[in-house]
C-alpha cells in the first residue's frame, strides 16, 4: 500500500514538474518573439526636430488657458484662433485667475510663432515670453487675462 502511495505521489510531482516546464517554455517563447519584434520594429520616439526645422509644418499648435476666471473664455478664443489658421490642441484653466494682461508663452523656443499669435490677437510684444521645455509638444500657450475685451475678435 505504501508503494502505491509513493507511485501516486511521484506521479503528481511529475505532473506539476511537467506543467511548470510547459509554462516556462511558453514564457520563453513569448519573450523570444518579443525580443525579435523589438529588434525588427524599434520604438519611435516623438521628439521635436531642432536640426531640420524647415520640415516642421507651418501650423502653430496652441493651448489656450483661462487666466481671468470668466467661464468659457478659453473656448471663445479657441474658435477665434482656429478661424485664423492656428491649431488649438488644448484648452483649460491657468494656475490662477488673477492675470491682468493676456500673455503669450513660446513653448518651443521659436519666438516668431509666439509673435504671430500675439499679432493675431492684438497683444503687445512685451507680453510675449519664452518658456521652452522639452516636455511641451506644442508651440505656444495663450493665457487670457482680464484685458480680454481689448483683444482682437476678428
Amino acid at each position: 500500500m505504501a508503494e502505491t502511495d509513493d507511485k501516486q505521489s511521484s506521479g503528481t510531482n511529475e505532473l506539476y514538474l511537467n506543467a511548470a516546464i510547459g509554462f516556462l517554455s511558453v514564457l520563453l517563447l513569448v519573450l523570444a518573439i518579443s525580443l525579435f519584434t523589438r529588434i525588427i520594429y524599434p520604438r519611435i520616439f516623438n521628439e521635436r526636430s531642432e536640426t531640420q526645422a524647415k520640415l516642421i509644418s507651418n501650423i502653430i499648435q496652441i493651448e489656450v488657458l483661462n487666466g481671468c476666471g470668466v467661464p468659457g473664455i478659453a473656448n471663445a478664443y479657441t474658435g477665434l484662433l482656429r478661424s485664423n489658421g492656428f491649431d488649438v490642441v488644448e484648452t483649460g484653466n491657468f494656475e490662477s485667475f488673477d492675470l491682468q494682461e493676456t500673455i503669450v508663452i513660446s513653448r518651443s523656443g521659436v519666438m516668431d510663432n509666439a509673435y504671430r499669435v500675439a499679432n493675431a490677437l492684438g497683444i503687445s510684444e512685451e507680453n510675449v515670453i519664452r518658456e521652452s521645455s522639452p516636455d511641451f509638444y506644442l508651440d505656444v500657450s495663450v493665457v487670457i487675462g482680464h484685458d480680454y475685451e481689448k483683444l482682437n475678435t476678428d
